[in-house]
Parts: structure tokens; C-alpha cells; sequence
């Protein structure tokens, strides 16, 4: 089996707010349906659909264990972009070799950005 994409679908209440905060990221609207309340929301290659869950009944506040996480090119400018948000871990080089930070939306889902970077191990 080869997987071509993966794309999710965040629910909301507010779709507006939602695709709001989802522009300041970058993202367009490429489709919505109004009478669905659902718009698809696209970066380059990266796509993120957001919905109203009038479907679920139970539905009262989006919650989601994991994490979303986007590699960028220079963490830096997006940790300046965003570092006004609420932040969840500051900007910081891991031991790994990634610098990265991560903040919520306004729906509270955790979203993560890094970059790859040279990482001088010592050998002691």
C-alpha cells in the first residue's frame, strides 16, 4: 500500500476563527462548502481541513492527543511570527539536531515547528 497524503480534519466550532489563525500561518482557502461547514485550507503541498461537527452531538470541545508538526526552513522567523501565541515550549536546539517550538491554536490543538539543524556533538 502506498500513501500519497495525509490530511486532517480539525473540527471547531468557529470555523472562522479557526481559518483566521490558520492564515497567519500561511495557509489559503482553496474550498469551502458553507451549507457543510467545512473549508479546506492549503500550504504548498500541506493541507489541513477544518469542520463544524454538527454531526456529533457530544461534540463540546476539539481535543486530540497528538500533535501536529510542521518542518519549516528557518524556525527562528516562524518562533517570531508566532511566539505571540499561546506558547506550549519555547524556541530550543534538541539534542537531536532539530530547533523547534511549539504553541496552540485557538482551539487548543498543540502545533510544533522545527528545523533540521548541524548539531556538533562532544565526545568525551
Amino acid at each position: 500500500m502506498k500513501i500519497k497524503s495525509l490530511t486532517p480534519i480539525i473540527w471547531t466550532k468557529d470555523i472562522q476563527s479557526t481559518t483566521t489563525f490558520y492564515k497567519k500561518l500561511g495557509f489559503k482557502i482553496v474550498e469551502e462548502n458553507e451549507d457543510l461547514v467545512w473549508t479546506c485550507m492549503q500550504n504548498g503541498e500541506i493541507e489541513i481541513n477544518i469542520a463544524n461537527p454538527e454531526a456529533a452531538p457530544d461534540f463540546k470541545n476539539p481535543n486530540f492527543t497528538g500533535t501536529f508538526y510542521f518542518n519549516v526552513e528557518n524556525a527562528d522567523e516562524a518562533w517570531e511570527k508566532l511566539k505571540d501565541n499561546k506558547v506550549v515550549y519555547e524556541i530550543e536546539t534538541f539534542d537531536w539536531g532539530m530547533k523547534e517550538f511549539a504553541i496552540e491554536d485557538n482551539n487548543g490543538y498543540i502545533l510544533q515547528f522545527g528545523e533540521a539543524v548541524e548539531f556538533d556533538y562532544e565526545i568525551e
